[in-house]
């Protein structure tokens, strides 16, 4: 099984769950190449800790990223910093000749996202991948190979959200994804946007027109030093679209993102309404989804279960329950496969689709702030 070096840039919550994911490749039972981590950073020495304590493989501790660029001995980056950070960082992993394994919203804006694709086209044999983990639950994986395989016949209307409750509590400290000079314009759209949008950029619905709405609902917040900072991102936004269906058809499809949504704790769904057959999936239910029976004018929604049938087999049997870190690990076997040149049956997020992502972000500020309909180019 053939090795791939990683360096992590940001030691935070998502760079464990990596870091964790990789250290039980074992559970993968097909030849996949394996993720090492021999090298982490941090501006924050402390969360470096967790790594050195259980990962003997780390060979580099540093605070300045661009170390990690220089070491021969490392083939791939994996990088979840701030969004204002995206530009540089991305621009020189890039050019350093590495794998980059990136977070969303791939920039903080779309001149950032221009700048990055830039040095990304210019870059003979660079191979870059953005994350969104949920579409890998294996539910949805069916789901997606129902639509593949034409099930629900014409479609009607396409919807999908992120949706989170954490903001409901007043009392939490601020941080950077609340402050716009850090997280961007967007709001809540561009950190969670592109998990709305992997599923039906990539099955073929491209967005023509936008009208959105943002609510900036908790405009202050406790800063955890005993005062009040101001809180001047969106909570949450709704984007109405258009888009069109292989028949040529131009029919809805609505986009949602929300940090204060009752109930919430961390809801991604999607919903495929058609002629023949509609479904819907929700990470609240995780091993199932729900599909409709049709008898003309009369449906019937049944459910059913999936259980552990993940894209890239694993020991797990299919009795049990997958969950995030499945959906983290088999993200990342994919990266791994698409990155030895092998293809898999649904991939990552392109950086072509976020720049389409971006178009649509930069279409629904446009939208919001003039309200009115926009075209997207």
């Amino acid at each position: 099984m053939k090795t791939i070096r990683f360096g992590l840039i940001g030691c935070g919550l998502m760079a464990r769950e990596f870091a964790s994911a990789a250290a039980r490749w074992c559970h993968f039972t097909g030849d996949i190449p394996k993720p090492e981590v021999v090298g982490i950073c941090s501006v924050v020495p402390k969360e470096m800790d967790w790594f050195k304590k259980n990962f003997d493989s780390i060979k580099y501790a540093v605070e300045d990223y661009k170390e990690l660029l220089e070491k021969d001995d490392i083939d791939a980056i994996y990088c979840a910093v701030p969004h204002n950070l995206h530009e540089q960082f991305y621009i020189d992993i890039i050019k350093s000749g590495k794998a980059l394994l990136a977070e969303k919203p791939f920039g903080i804006d779309k001149k950032a996202n221009e700048a990055i694709l830039k040095v990304y086209r210019e870059t003979p044999g660079a191979f870059v991948r953005c994350s969104s983990e949920f579409p890998f639950y294996p539910a949805m994986q069916t789901m997606i190979n129902w639509y593949k395989e034409g099930k629900f016949g014409k479609i009607l209307e396409i919807h999908a959200g992120f949706n989170h409750c954490s903001d409901m509590d007043l009392n939490k400290p601020i941080n950077w994804k609340r402050m716009v000079k850090f997280n961007g314009e967007y709001g809540c759209l561009g950190d969670l946007g592109i998990h709305t949008q992997h599923v039906p950029f990539r099955l073929g619905f491209r967005p023509k027109t936008v009208r959105a709405h943002f609510s900036n609902i908790v405009k202050e917040r406790p800063d955890g030093k005993g005062g009040t900072a101001v809180c001047d991102t969106f909570d949450n936004c709704t984007l109405f679209c258009t888009t069109e269906n292989a028949d040529g058809d131009e029919i809805p499809m609505t986009l949602e993102t929300k940090r204060m949504c009752p109930g919430s704790t961390n809801r991604w769904f999607f919903e495929i309404y058609g002629m023949d057959c509609s479904a819907r999936f929700s990470s609240d239910d995780a091993n199932a989804f729900y599909y409709t029976s049709s008898w003309g004018k009369e449906q019937s929604w049944n459910r059913i279960i999936i259980g552990y049938k993940p894209m890239l087999p694993t020991i797990t049997g299919p009795i049990f329950e997958f969950g995030f870190t499945d959906a983290m690990q088999q993200q990342m076997g994919a990266f791994m496969l698409e990155y030895a040149g092998e293809s898999v049956p649904f991939g990552l997020f392109t950086p072509e689709e976020t720049e389409l992502s971006h178009t649509l972000s930069t279409a629904a500020l446009e939208s919001f702030y003039n309200r009115t309909v926009v075209t997207l180019d």
